[in-house]
This record gives structure tokens, C-alpha cells and sequence, in this order.
């Protein structure tokens, strides 16, 4: 046999495949490449004959390799798969401000530096000056709701 031969073009796109999932990780391009060598062997066997018939068989044999080994190859790949707190508000509570414009009394908008960003900050409905240390209760809107801390009190 020669290397023109379709057998051997097979196997080598097969080989290349499966030796460029070191570059595209991810499982996928391995299960491509073994469907040319279930090509390469379906040719080898006489099972399949012509261009067609050995591109229709790779098609399937890739779906069926995807489909059905897919899952394993990307456990034995792993990724990265964490879970954050999907709920900001509790981010956000407890946490310290400085108050950069006088908050209240009432409910008189002031503005407070959380987080490296002035804010919109509604109080207790006492006047909470400028300058005082204060702990975020939670957030209205876009407004932080804040009560001066108690050591200051």
C-alpha cells in the first residue's frame, strides 16, 4: 500500500487530531479523531467504499463518539466550577462606608464612599454628618440604607 492511499489519510488526520488536543484541549477533538480511525479501519475491513460512504461513516461515528464519550473525557480534563452568592445583598451587609455628604434627618438623601464609589445613602432618620464611619443594613434601589456604627454612638 501506498501513502496516497485513502486507508493511510484516514489515519494520519486521525493521528493529527488526537495529537492537536495537547493545543485545543477540551475532548473534543481526540473523539474526531478516532472517528478516522473508525474510518481508516471500516476501509481497511472493506466495510465502506469511496470518498461518500467513508465521510457519511465519520460524521456518524463522530456524533456517536461525542454524544457518547464526551461526558468521560471531560471528567478526566476537569474544568473550573465554583459557586458565588448569587444574592448581593448579603455582599453588601455589615460592610463599612464614610459618609461624604450629610445623610438625613428623615429620609434627606446624603452620599457615602463604599467600595471605592460614592453612593446614594438613605439613614435611620437621624442626621449622620459628614465623615462618620457607618455600616451598610442593606440597599434600596440604588440607595445603600446605612446606620452610623455603634462606637461612635
Amino acid at each position: 500500500m501506498e501513502f496516497s492511499s485513502p486507508i493511510y489519510i484516514w489515519v494520519i488526520i486521525g493521528i493529527i487530531l488526537m495529537l492537536a488536543e495537547i493545543i485545543l484541549p477540551g475532548g473534543i477533538v481526540v473523539l474526531l479523531g478516532a472517528a478516522c480511525l473508525v474510518v481508516a479501519s471500516a476501509l481497511a475491513v472493506g466495510v465502506v467504499e469511496g470518498l461518500v460512504q467513508s465521510m457519511t461513516l465519520w460524521f456518524i461515528a463522530s456524533i456517536v463518539l461525542l454524544l457518547g464519550f464526551r461526558h468521560f473525557t471531560q471528567k478526566l480534563v476537569g474544568g473550573d466550577s465554583h459557586i458565588d452568592n448569587t444574592d448581593e445583598e448579603f455582599d453588601l451587609y455589615d460592610k463599612r462606608a464614610l459618609v461624604k455628604a450629610v445623610i438625613g434627618p428623615a429620609q434627606k438623601q446624603g452620599r457615602v464612599e463604599f467600595q471605592g464609589t460614592e453612593w446614594p445613602a438613605l439613614g435611620d432618620g437621624t442626621e449622620i454628618p459628614v465623615g462618620v464611619q457607618v455600616k451598610v443594613i442593606c440597599r434600596d434601589n440604588i440607595a445603600l440604607v446605612v446606620e452610623p456604627l455603634a462606637e461612635q454612638d
